[in-house]
């Protein structure tokens, strides 16, 4: 029960979290989750949560929402879910954390990768791939998709409630992957998953509310640094996890 209530504790901080950045809470969840439960355990309510708070955030900010991202990255997510459903591939989680962690700090040191924007169609079909890639791997992959997004003209608003609307796709897709196609056997109750998710929504509700004391030029600023220190968490975590 103790474990239950830390996780409902950190379910709600991150989603006030991401609902303030529009990114981080999943990176962190992730992270605390593969800590305290098992790695199919932690993929289900991961999944679950993320799709519950980034869909209710999409929803809070649908105004905001750019649809002429989508089609370009729900083609991309399609295909790296099909290319996942045909191998049924369930990999390591800490080599992928490691990749998910090198990539920010490899799209601020070479030109080509920080000059990435999702507001492109091609750029957004690449980030498709990569981020459904990342997500079905690792669970989660927000360093990846923050890095199309932060070189964009969108402004915060924009950038939030567009990565909110694709990544509930991403989330939802990791659910049935891993629930249907690999069919993992999740010994989580039912009122957990009830609990977590309303956690979420008010959550998010919360966070996105407190957005609109976060200026252009800071939360851009702010948003930087935390890709990045949550970047070399993830690196450190996933070589640790490797060599342990």
């Amino acid at each position: 029960m103790l474990i239950q209530i830390i996780l409902l504790l950190t379910v709600l901080a991150t989603s006030i979290l991401s609902g303030i950045l529009g990114m981080a809470g999943g990176m962190i969840l992730m992270a605390i989750l593969v800590s305290l439960v098992s790695v199919a355990a932690a993929m289900m309510i991961h999944g679950a949560v993320q799709a519950t708070s980034n869909g209710s955030r999409a929803w809070f900010l649908r105004k905001h929402i750019q649809w002429h991202i989508l089609p370009g990255y729900a083609l991309g997510a399609a295909i790296a879910f099909s290319v996942f459903s045909a191998l049924t591939v369930v990999p390591n989680a800490s080599v992928i954390l490691i990749i998910v962690g090198i990539f920010p700090w490899l799209g601020r040191m070479l030109p080509k990768l920080g000059g990435l924007d999702v507001s492109h169609r091609a750029t957004a079909f690449a980030c498709g791939i990569v981020v459904t890639t990342a997500q079905l791997f690792a669970g989660a992959s927000g360093p990846l998709l923050d890095v199309f997004y932060l070189n964009s003209p969108l402004n915060r608003y924009e950038v939030i409630a567009s990565k909110a609307l694709t990544q509930t796709l991403g989330h939802l897709l990791k659910l049935v992957y891993y629930g249907l196609i690999i069919g993992v056997v999740d010994t989580v109750p039912v009122w957990f998953y009830a609990i977590a998710m309303a956690s979420a929504v008010a959550g998010t509700r919360i966070g996105t509310r407190l957005l609109e004391r976060v200026s252009d030029a800071r939360f851009r600023q702010v948003s930087g640094y935390m890709i990045l220190a949550i970047a070399a968490v993830c690196i450190v975590k996933g070589s640790l996890e490797l060599l342990g």
